[in-house]
């Protein structure tokens, strides 16, 4: 990617992005990662509650897209040492910098919605 007529090019993790967008879209791209996000917004929840939030959802892919979450630094996970083990996600303080991007997405998929399907529930 070129900026200011220089070629840029990012190390995260070992692995090389030649654009910001690609680095970005690695880390929330996918069905479900925005979702997540989205429903942690100033909220800590526990695995139940995003599972019953998120319905359409399976488990594993819920476990799977929580942990890659988690290891991007976006989530954070806290385990209580109870029995049954209590675990409650919430957004990172990094995390919650996605506020405005979520809440852009957010928007256009209801402009979207309304001008080409309609809103059905509310």
């Amino acid at each position: 990617m070129l900026k200011n007529g220089k070629s840029v090019l990012l190390d995260v993790n070992s692995r090389r992005y030649y654009c910001q967008v690609e680095l970005a879209m690695d880390l929330l791209g996918g069905k479900w990662k925005g979702v997540i996000l989205w429903y942690l917004q100033g909220d800590t929840l526990r695995f139940t509650e995003l599972r019953k939030r998120i319905v359409t959802i399976s488990e594993k892919m819920l476990i799977r897209e929580l942990r890659e979450l988690e290891k991007a630094g976006l989530i954070t996970r806290k385990v209580y040492p109870e029995v049954p083990p209590k675990v409650e996600y919430s957004l990172s303080d990094f995390g919650q910098t996605l506020a405005p991007l979520l809440s852009a997405v957010s928007d256009f998929g209801m402009s979207y919605a309304l001008k080409f399907g309609q809103q059905v529930e509310e």
